[in-house]
């Protein structure tokens, strides 16, 4: 599997991610706290995920430069650690998950970052 088809599996697995926990965040869960983690998580998640789909959309199937290329597993990885991290929350799984939500929401800083110089060193 190539590089821009795993990448396009994962803004796929996030999209999914984000419908599903915002569904069941929305329906399915009666404490207040728990809601708001997972309609964070969504909330970041599915334009991440979006992002993502644009990202390899403007590759038009070519090989990315490795900058962007980065830039994409930093926005698809990262959005999957920072959502996942309050879903797991959300589920009543151990709270030192938490510490994995500021690590996925610095490897978002990050792909918009790298993607951010590549537009520069492009222009």
């Amino acid at each position: 599997m190539s590089a821009t088809s795993l990448l396009l599996a994962l803004a796929a697995l996030n999209g999914l991610m984000a419908v599903g926990f915002g569904a069941f965040g929305a329906h399915g869960l009666a404490d207040a706290q728990a809601r708001a983690w997972v309609e964070t998580g969504a909330q970041f998640q599915l334009p991440h995920a979006a992002a993502l789909l644009a990202l390899v959309a403007l590759g038009g199937g070519k090989p990315m430069r490795p900058l962007m290329a980065a830039g994409g597993w930093a926005l698809g990885l990262g959005s999957l650690a920072f959502a996942g991290a309050l879903y797991a929350l959300a589920l009543g799984l151990p709270r030192g998950l938490a510490a994995v939500a500021p690590l996925g929401g610095t490897a978002m800083m990050l792909g918009w970052l790298a993607l951010l110089f590549t537009v520069i060193r492009k222009s």
